[in-house]
């Protein structure tokens, strides 16, 4: 991964509607998420997190602006998405290792048919940056929940994203695991600049480490420091039994 600062400054969202099998999925959301910052996602199920991160992803047609802009406030045209997705749906009997997944993503060369010294290299150093190196030679069906995410976040930085998507990344994760993800990613965020937007209902988790925090319910019902919006009014009509300190 390039030692290199994010180049772009900031993602707008301005009035998304999002309309999918004719119900509103989103109404109205206008936000801003910065780069160098933790942005988290929450909101009840069925609030439209998912659809929001879709849009993003240009996986759903939506009406509105979504906006990347530069340091100077310019339009950002080529920008790098990477995605964690909560799970990763694939047949565990597979015989496919951590390093035939990297290399499949690093290089042209179809696997079968070997994996060169030099993507091998390129497959440890990307591992790396999740924390993930010494998965780099078992099998991907092995893997605990925990390991199988550091390994998607390899794949997510690969190339270097601008924005970087998490959807719940250490949902069904051990406390272990959960930490060692999340600080590897404080750590990215930290060094390289990165806009990180995460959904998650783990609320002690957001308080450690979000830098802002967006509630929403199809539209967008607060937002600021995570102790802004979970002492919002809003936030104790989305959660009425949830106390802020607690995980959902």
């Amino acid at each position: 991964m390039s030692d290199q600062p994010c180049r772009l400054c900031r993602i707008s969202l301005d009035h998304v509607h999002v309309n999918l099998d004719k119900e509103t999925q989103l109404e109205d959301v206008s936000l801003h998420i910065h780069c160098g910052e933790i942005t988290v996602l929450v909101g009840p199920n069925g609030a439209g997190k998912t659809t929001l991160l879709r849009a993003l992803l240009n996986q759903v047609p939506f009406s509105g602006e979504i906006r990347h802009e530069d340091h100077d406030g310019k339009p950002f045209s080529k920008v790098v998405t990477g995605y964690v997705p909560q799970q990763l749906p694939f047949d565990r009997q597979m015989p496919i290792t951590v390093r035939d997944t990297l290399a499949a993503a690093l290089s042209r060369r179809a696997v079968w048919t070997g994996v060169s010294r030099a993507t091998r290299l390129k497959a440890l150093e990307t591992l790396k940056t999740a924390e993930a190196e010494s998965l780099i030679d078992k099998r991907l069906g092995t893997l605990s929940g925990g390991e199988l995410q550091r390994v998607l976040l390899a794949l997510a930085l690969t190339p270097t994203p601008d924005l970087l998507i998490l959807d719940e990344p250490v949902s069904g994760v051990d406390q272990n695991g959960q930490m060692l993800f999340l600080k590897t990613v404080d750590t990215l965020r930290r060094h390289h600049h990165l806009a990180i937007l995460m959904v998650s209902h783990d609320w002690d988790m957001v308080k450690k480490f979000a830098d802002r925090v967006i509630l929403i319910n199809k539209s967008v019902l607060a937002m600021g420091t995570p102790e802004e919006v979970f002492s919002s009014p809003a936030f104790s009509q989305a959660f009425p039994v949830v106390k802020a300190g607690d995980s959902q």
